[in-house]
């Protein structure tokens, strides 16, 4: 109950700090290389796409937060819940030829508070028969065990 109230409040304070950055206030600046939270955020990333590119979904999954009150949003509606994400991914990408080769870039990391960030990015997925690519927005937590993924949203780029 305690992480579900902490995970409310979090996705709470990231609306208001979205709201918040247009306004100049500092609060939506990405991190500079010396922020603490940038460098572990990206190895979660980096060892995300090592899983992927390895053909390991369950590899890929542990950067997400392991609660049922994790969020995925995508194209087809909000997926609530680790197992669920991971059955999603299963679904969709059952073998290493559908999941093809994951990239990476534009990533930017941005505090929202000591203990959470925003990471604003794109994704590239380049398999034998076809490319697609996109947005997402995560927003990370730290947690004893380290920087997880709570809320994931990611979009596709139009064809």
């Amino acid at each position: 109950m305690k992480s579900h109230i902490l995970s409310q409040r979090l996705l709470g304070m990231l609306l208001f700090l979205l709201l918040l950055w247009p306004m100049g206030r500092g609060l939506g600046r990405a991190t500079s290389p010396e922020d603490p939270a940038r460098a572990p955020i990206l190895a979660v990333l980096n060892e995300q796409q090592a899983a992927w590119n390895s053909g390991d979904v369950d590899g890929f999954m542990k950067g997400y937060w392991n609660s049922p009150e994790l969020t995925f949003a995508g194209s087809s509606g909000i997926t609530r819940g680790w197992q669920p994400v991971l059955a999603r991914y299963r679904k969709n990408y059952p073998d290493p030829q559908a999941m093809g080769h994951l990239d990476f870039s534009e990533l930017e990391v941005r505090p929202l508070a000591k203990d959470a960030s925003l990471v604003l990015g794109r994704w590239h997925l380049q398999r034998s028969s076809d490319e697609l690519g996109g947005i997402f927005t995560l927003v990370f937590q730290r947690f004893p065990e380290g920087w997880r993924i709570i809320h994931d949203h990611t979009s596709s780029d139009a064809k």
